[in-house]
């Protein structure tokens, strides 16, 4: 569209030599007046393309960071869903609920040494020792206060907070198999064209489509997968951290 309205302007401008050269005089003025009317248009139209997509832009910057916070937050809940039991939320609400209710235990590590009895069997009676790691519960710490404290943000984490924001991110479980152990996996992906709704559908599509070592490639702004063991997020660092 740039383009175009780029090469009509010196092709307008070279029909408006070409009219005030071999054009009747009396047919001049009023031909003259449309096509530098048609000038003044393209001029706008041009000026309209470009700023349309810089504001387009930085509305997407915007846009994507706060997706990006609510992904972080989710990432957060899950890492701690698996520390706690072993495996990842399968839904939204199981992930609320064990915010609410679940607990971390806090443990201390400490070196310690007792006698072996079976190498001191194995050696006559004669005392033998072994060195161990104890492992001492300290405490509980409840998930919400950890996580979140006394913020209440984790209950919308899953929407998308621009865009349509009746509408919750897609998530997914499972399980892939790693030197014979099956290993959990989760991902959470949110579409751009719900993230931009309402703004240009050409703009949105070329959006969908980028691959820029500064962007968010693809068609959505995703954290985990499910074809690798991976919990990153697929933006740069410009937009958050992705580790």
């Amino acid at each position: 569209m740039i383009f175009l309205v780029l090469l009509a302007i010196p092709l307008t401008i070279g029909l408006v030599w070409f009219i005030d050269k071999f054009l009747p005089k009396k047919a001049k003025p009023f031909i003259l007046l449309v096509l530098w009317v048609l000038i003044g248009w393209i001029a706008y139209a041009t000026f309209d393309s470009v700023y349309g997509e810089i504001k387009f832009n930085k509305l997407k910057n915007q846009h994507y960071a706060k997706v990006i916070d609510n992904l972080i937050d989710v990432r957060d809940a899950q890492l701690a869903h698996r520390t706690v039991t072993g495996k990842f939320a399968k839904d939204w609400d199981g992930l609320v609920k064990f915010i609410d209710t679940a607990q971390f235990t806090i443990t201390q590590r400490r070196d310690s040494t007792i006698i072996d009895e079976e190498a001191t069997r194995r050696f006559g009676g004669v005392e033998t020792t072994k060195d161990i790691v104890v492992i001492d519960t300290l405490g509980y710490e409840s998930v919400k206060d950890s996580l979140f404290g006394a913020d209440p943000r984790y209950k919308k984490m899953m929407f998308y907070p621009v865009g349509k924001t009746d509408q919750k991110f897609d998530l997914k479980t499972g399980e892939l198999e790693q030197n014979d152990i099956l290993i959990p996996v989760f991902e959470v992906k949110a579409l751009k064209k719900i993230i931009l709704d309402g703004q240009d559908p050409f703009l949105i599509s070329n959006e969908e489509n980028v691959v820029s070592v500064d962007g968010v490639n693809g068609d959505a702004i995703t954290v985990g997968s499910m074809d690798e063991i991976n919990t990153n997020g697929n933006w740069p660092k410009t937009f958050g951290k992705d580790d």
